[in-house]
């Protein structure tokens, strides 16, 4: 089983269009069971295309693309998290070609209020794969040192919600350096999670983000943020960094995590 997790940075982005364009290449390509994406955004007066789905969402265009080049099997859960840069609603989003058998839209900031950008939610969509329910979430998370939304309660009110009975993968962009101990990385593996990194036979550093980005401004260090996290433990063959220049070219401020997840019959 295949994963990407990838915070797109959607509509930050020069080129933006050529970069959804190479990324659904990217994806037929690689043809990703499951893909979690972050900062998927839309207009707010964008036009609806269905649902609560606009024409202009980053995710829906990027299933545009994907039809135009022959892939017709995904589909995908999308919700808001917060108001961007003022005028877009931006939110989370889980892509599969499998059959979603439940999706999942929950906040996980003690905040509430979607016009503030510190209110975090996760988005998340239970499959079918070779008959077995797997539950999938779409992450992306505050910082630890965060007085008001610590990182804290948001991992405790995620947790709350994956079934631990069942596998589940969390995957998204955690804001918490995994090369720092004692903060969120840290926790999050106290909490019986199970990073695909460390089980991965074959990896490469790691780094998702070099330099200043977003939500990190003075940052002068290479950061491995984006993680893919399960809450039972499986062989995983490969987990590469990918959209970093290396493995394949950059589409935005973060580059992607790529596994390949073992599923035993």
């Amino acid at each position: 089983m295949k994963l990407l997790t990838l915070n797109c940075h959607s509509w930050q982005e020069e080129n933006q269009i050529e970069k959804i364009k190479y990324l659904a290449q990217i994806i037929k390509e690689k043809s990703y069971d499951v893909i979690s994406l972050q900062e998927v955004s839309q207009l707010i007066e964008g036009e609806y295309a269905y649902n609560n789905i606009k024409r202009d969402n980053f995710g829906f265009i990027l299933l545009q693309e994907l039809k135009k080049i022959g892939v017709t099997d995904y589909s995908f859960v999308w919700d808001l998290s917060h108001i961007g840069f003022e005028i877009y609603e931006e939110g989370l989003a889980i892509l599969t070609k499998h059959p979603i058998i439940e999706d999942y839209s929950f906040f996980v900031s003690k905040g509430t209020d979607t016009d503030y950008w510190k209110t975090r939610k996760t988005v998340g969509a239970k499959i079918n794969f070779n008959n077995r329910p797997i539950s999938f979430y779409s992450c992306h998370m505050g910082w630890w040192q965060d007085e008001e939304e610590p990182f804290k309660h948001q991992a405790d009110t995620l947790l709350k919600h994956v079934n631990k009975d069942e596998l589940c993968f969390l995957l998204g962009d955690f804001n918490n350096n995994a090369f720092l101990k004692g903060e969120g990385y840290e926790y999050l593996l106290n909490q019986d999670l199970y990073d695909t990194y460390h089980l991965a036979q074959e990896k490469d550093e790691g780094i998702t983000v070099k330099g200043k980005i977003a939500g990190w401004n003075n940052n002068k260090q290479d950061l491995r943020i984006d993680l893919i996290l399960m809450n039972q433990p499986a062989p995983v063959s490969y987990s590469k960094v990918i959209f970093n220049n290396s493995n394949k070219s950059v589409v935005s401020d973060h580059f992607g995590v790529e596994v390949k997840v073992v599923m035993e019959d």
